[in-house]
């Protein structure tokens, strides 16, 4: 028996699992010649790809397999639908491509396309809104744009919303959206330069995750901003620049957080996010980010970036506020804004604390710092943690110097300064 037979006799569910694997839906649909148990076993395969992206192929002769292959897809459920587009498709063909699928009750749908900057984005079809919103689970859209809909859209099964470079109506639209998908936990949302939107505004109390980045270069003035209201929150990735900042409510349930936030208007960031367990800062100032008294009494790993000028107040308050911190991490992610964006803003200096904070003392076992400049102020931030912390068992340095000679000056001093701390061990980079 050869091995195509023995493959062939595989039970259904089996081999669709198999075809559901193939990248593109043209091999799911060839495999129909392979036998007469092969016919029609295509037809209910739960994951389908449409590919057109890599513009190979006549554009018409795409478009039109699509079209058929859809129409007689057999399978009762599918389970991702996946359209990778080029500038050649139109909003009426995902008119009649949506249309088709929602009879199959499409769970995951992803629609991306790959088209030149130049290019404007393709319009949604408004069917989206009608034709798949009872059974949808997860919605994937890029390099698109949502027109209003006279109807208030609502997705009741939706609880993962990707939304990559995409253009929306106005405020309202992306308020109305976001607020009428009842169950969403996850929510993706990367903002092109021109989206016509003013404040983002995402008030979702479901939401579990929430992963939100802006470029820059973006077009804002004071009125811009951002508005969080999103109470069950585990997750957060924020990453914005400009404009303002606002969280409007503690998030009980907050575990991760990774704060990148560059802008004139910082409020108090951190005060939402006491009950924290791992958090990630590179924020513009260390002033009026939360209240005086905040307490981080659940944060236990710490990682600030070192590229803005208030790195080292923001840091010496952590500490001072975070009682149970076992680990820190300094790195270097950015250009240091205040040697290339912000010229008049001065180093940061070292100003030896009145009281040495808790963490230091008492729990705190692992320091590691990347991109490690030897600024005299680096030295004495090591120097402070060495000859304090009580905990500390492991320092690692990893230096952002090329220079042999350099680094190896750097090597001898931290030598000198771990003797001070003789059972804490260091490793050099």
């Amino acid at each position: 028996m050869s091995l195509m037979d023995r493959i062939s006799e595989l039970p259904d569910d089996l081999l669709l699992r198999v075809l559901s694997l193939l990248p593109d839906a043209k091999d799911v649909v060839s495999t129909m010649v392979l036998s007469k148990r092969w016919q029609f076993l295509w037809m209910s395969v739960p994951r389908l790809v449409y590919d057109d992206s890599y513009q190979n192929i006549e554009y018409g002769k795409f478009s039109r397999f699509v079209d058929r292959s859809l129409i007689v897809h057999e399978t009762p459920v599918i389970e991702t639908l996946h359209f990778k587009l080029g500038k050649t498709c139109s909003a009426e063909d995902l008119k009649v491509w949506i249309r088709a699928a929602n009879k199959c009750s499409v769970r995951d749908l992803i629609i991306e396309f790959y088209c030149p900057s130049k290019e404007p984005p393709v319009i949604v079809p408004r069917i989206l809104y009608t034709g798949c919103t009872k059974m949808l689970v997860k919605l994937r859209l890029n390099n698109v744009i949502l027109v209003n809909f006279s109807s208030p859209v609502s997705f009741p099964s939706l609880k993962t919303l990707s939304l990559i470079l995409v253009k929306y109506p106005d405020d309202q639209f992306v308020s109305d959206l976001l607020s009428n998908c009842h169950v969403l936990e996850e929510l993706d949302v990367e903002r092109c330069l021109h989206d016509n939107v003013t404040v983002f505004d995402v008030r979702v109390p479901s939401l579990k995750g929430l992963v939100f980045y802006s470029p820059q270069n973006r077009d804002s003035d004071d009125e811009d901003g951002y508005v969080i209201n999103a109470p069950s929150l585990e997750y957060l990735a924020l990453s914005v620049e400009d404009g303002f900042c606002i969280i409007e409510n503690e998030m009980p349930n907050i575990a991760k957080a990774y704060l990148d936030v560059t802008h004139s208007h910082p409020g108090e960031i951190l005060s939402s996010f006491t009950s924290v367990k791992r958090l990630y800062c590179c924020l513009s100032t260390s002033k009026d980010l939360y209240p005086v008294g905040t307490v981080f009494d659940r944060l236990v790993y710490l990682t600030l970036c070192t590229c803005e000028a208030e790195w080292l107040n923001l840091l010496m308050c952590m500490l001072s506020d975070c009682p149970k911190l076992g680990a820190l991490k300094l790195e270097q992610v950015h250009i240091h804004s205040y040697s290339y964006h912000r010229p008049h803003q001065t180093r940061p200096l070292w100003n030896e604390p009145s009281s040495v904070p808790e963490c230091v003392l008492s729990s705190l076992e692992t320091l590691e710092w990347a991109g490690y400049g030897g600024t005299e102020a680096e030295k004495e931030v090591v120097k402070f943690m060495l000859r304090n912390g009580s905990s500390l068992k492991k320092v690692t340095i990893s230096s952002k110097s090329t220079e042999p000679d350099k680094k190896f000056e750097m090597m001898k001093e931290l030598t000198l300064f771990i003797r001070r701390s003789p059972t804490c061990q260091l490793a050099f980079d």
